[in-house]
């Protein structure tokens, strides 16, 4: 039994204390869905009731295909929380790499989204793990299975039927909590993993860091927040979690269109997003982007770079654009790209320049440049980036070959070429892999 000062840093308990009931903000999912956190707080228990019942046990894997959903963001805390394991599939690899992953995760459950159903229909090379698959929203879809699955009907149903009381287990703040895979530009898809501890002080340190920015780019309990990063990349980027810690409203868009992000939006008030350069160019030509009034919407970029080009583009509409660095194997938040007192001063055209930079490293965090033998380099000189804080991935699962590579010199390494400014900013300048080293520079 924990004694009260050693309680564990678990998943639990970022969920708003006394059950959410005084905090007035809702979850609201693009079906229509509306509810508030004392609501979102018996879900979970109800949707962890569901998973024991169709005989779920402590310690599984359960892979998780669906879009940016209201029972996703459930999902994120009754699965790790009951002591299971989450895997947030990447619906966007081949139908064959999803059933690597599972395969690989030695998955025992699915929660699928119908139209994702016949990616778990095909052939299995690596055997199919799976002993249940359970449907999101639907109940006949047709297809054949592999042999020994069986198929739950619609758990949405079941979440609302089932008990909202529910015990959790008393768990090492170690356990693992999460996997996924990374997509890479070679070979299988690696996989990378995170444990409570892990999820909780990367949630917290965003929080530290979003709400002490001077002047742009906070994150507040105030905000409206809709993810446009999949929330099954990389935790979302970990905001879902710290959204749901301090009480924010929250907007889960389902698929991305265009037409129905920009009206959620606007028609929400959604003030808090982030995304890929591609998507937020996406957003703002579409035509009724004009109709959005993006005065003071803050919009983090990640993923890769921000092109100059789209923060003018988006700088010109009143929008609050900002960048920020990280990778799958970092949790993934490393750097945010928050602008000083100073900054914000500039001319225009020298904000487009200052708000395309990696950013300052998160609290916790600790990055550096560095040489071929991991020393750590100076001002504005090229390098390596190399990371160390609390949350990075231990090691690609089954893959001791690439986790050494990943851990060499006990730095974990990016593969990135950057370097940081004398203004304490990271800025990231190609790729190891795209460059040769020649005269001690690097040449891309």
């Amino acid at each position: 039994m924990q004694t009260f000062g050693d309680m564990p840093l678990l998943i639990s308990g970022l969920l708003p204390a006394d059950d959410g009931n005084f905090v007035p903000n809702q979850i609201v999912d693009a079906t229509g869905l509306r509810y508030g956190y004392p609501e979102l707080i018996r879900r979970i228990r109800r949707f962890a009731n569901v998973l024991a019942t169709l005989g779920v046990e402590q310690g599984e894997t359960i892979a998780v295909l669906d879009w940016d959903s209201h029972l996703y963001l459930e999902s994120y805390y009754a699965i790790p929380s009951m002591g299971c394991v989450l895997q947030t599939v990447n619906i966007r690899l081949s139908p064959e790499q999803v059933r690597y992953t599972i395969s690989h995760a030695g998955a025992k459950t699915a929660i699928v989204h119908p139209e994702f159903v016949p990616f778990l229909q095909g052939e299995w090379k690596d055997g199919c793990p799976l002993e249940r698959v359970i449907l999101i929203g639907a109940n006949d879809v047709g297809g054949t299975f592999p042999e020994g699955v069986t198929v739950h009907s619609d758990i949405l149903t079941r979440i609302y039927n089932s008990s909202a009381v529910y015990a959790w287990p008393e768990l090492d703040e170690r356990t693992t909590a999460t996997r996924f895979y990374t997509s890479g530009t070679t070979g299988l898809p690696k996989a990378v993993f995170y444990s409570h501890r892990q999820i909780v002080l990367h949630t917290l340190a965003i929080l530290a860091t979003f709400g002490t920015a001077p002047v742009q780019g906070r994150l507040h309990r105030g905000d409206v927040y809709m993810p446009i990063t999949p929330l099954f990349h990389a935790h979302a980027w970990g905001t879902p979690y710290a959204a749901t810690l301090i009480g924010a409203k929250q907007v889960y868009p389902g698929r991305y269109v265009p037409e129905k992000l920009l009206r959620l939006i606007q028609d929400e008030g959604v003030t808090f997003s982030h995304c890929v350069a591609s998507i937020l160019q996406m957003l703002l030509d579409d035509p009724l982007a004009k109709e959005v009034d993006w005065k003071g919407r803050k919009m983090l970029i990640g993923g890769g770079p921000l092109p100059e080009g789209l923060a003018r583009r988006a700088l010109d509409t009143g929008m609050d654009i900002f960048s920020g660095y990280g990778m799958s194997e970092t949790g993934p938040v490393q750097t945010i790209n928050h602008l000083t007192t100073a900054e914000l001063q500039q001319p225009m055209e020298e904000q487009v320049a200052l708000r395309t930079r990696a950013g300052r490293p998160v609290v916790l965090c600790n990055i550096k440049a560095v040489s071929d033998d991991c020393a750590p380099l100076p001002v504005g000189v090229d390098g390596e980036i190399v990371f160390r804080s609390p949350w990075l991935t231990a090691a690609y699962a089954d893959d001791a070959v690439a986790s050494a590579e990943l851990w060499a010199g006990d730095w974990l390494h990016s593969g990135d070429i950057g370097h940081f400014g004398a203004d304490g900013a990271l800025r990231i300048t190609d790729r190891l892999k795209d460059v040769i080293k020649s005269g001690g520079e690097w040449i891309s």
